[in-house]
């Protein structure tokens, strides 16, 4: 690999290099034991998500979900008529993820890519959905991220994500941006604030944030106070 730097995306790769730990983490051996004790493994959706479509906030449409792991969220959806594309990096959790929709009956557009490679036509989506990928974005990415949901976003259209509250249980390191490259890592996930994601989504009307609610092993929803639940509505064109 060439050590100059010409242009931005020569710069975005070497700062991508700069947090080994992050980009060494192999996400298929993640998802190949199914019997890990991970919470998220259940196939729930977030609770917040079932929320926003039982009161109607968000209404049926075309959905894309970054980061979809095993499939839980894009196989509600798809159970509530949205037209769901889904997208994951991991061969083993898409792997999974379809065998999930075929035994529900249900259709999942499951796309392998990195969500940075993905080539969307503008206004697309009505609802683009992240449960649990953003706290894993470097914050030299997250520019690109932001315009990849308002390139993806129709005019009026939601953006809802889920992430680690700062310093929770379950991760979200309580340090600055600037903090990730002295020490080379994001040290397992990010932590974030209401004020902090206010900040970092200003493009964007905040609907709602709050953290998630608790759900019981018994219950048939995900949910847990360590995260919050953000919901964000692109603008209407003038």
């Amino acid at each position: 690999m060439k050590e100059t730097i010409q242009s931005y995306e020569d710069l975005l790769t070497m700062l991508d290099h700069l947090l080994k730990e992050e980009s060494e983490f192999n996400w298929d051996n993640f998802y190949s034991d199914r019997e890990r004790r991970v919470p998220f493994f259940e196939n729930h959706p977030d609770e917040n998500l079932v929320e926003y479509v039982e009161t109607e906030r968000i209404k049926a449409g075309k959905a894309l979900e970054l980061g979809c792991g095993p499939g839980r969220n894009a196989i509600y959806l798809s159970r509530n008529d949205f037209h769901v594309d889904a997208v994951d990096q991991s061969e083993e959790g898409l792997g999974w993820a379809e065998e999930r929709a075929k035994e529900q009956g249900v259709h999942v557009n499951f796309i392998q890519s990195n969500i940075f490679d993905l080539d969307i036509e503008e206004g697309t989506y009505d609802l683009v959905y992240d449960s649990g990928c953003f706290h894993h974005i470097p914050p030299h990415r997250r520019m690109s991220y932001i315009e990849l949901v308002k390139r993806a976003l129709k005019p009026g259209g939601f953006f809802a994500l889920t992430c680690f509250v700062l310093g929770g249980e379950l991760g979200g390191a309580a340090i600055s941006d600037w903090e990730v490259y002295r020490g080379r890592s994001m040290r397992g996930g990010l932590g974030f604030t209401e004020e902090k994601l206010k900040e970092i989504f200003h493009d964007f009307n905040a609907v709602e944030i709050r953290k998630m609610r608790d759900k019981g092993p018994e219950s048939s929803q995900f949910g847990t106070s360590a995260l919050l639940a953000a919901l964000f509505k692109k603008e209407t064109m003038e």
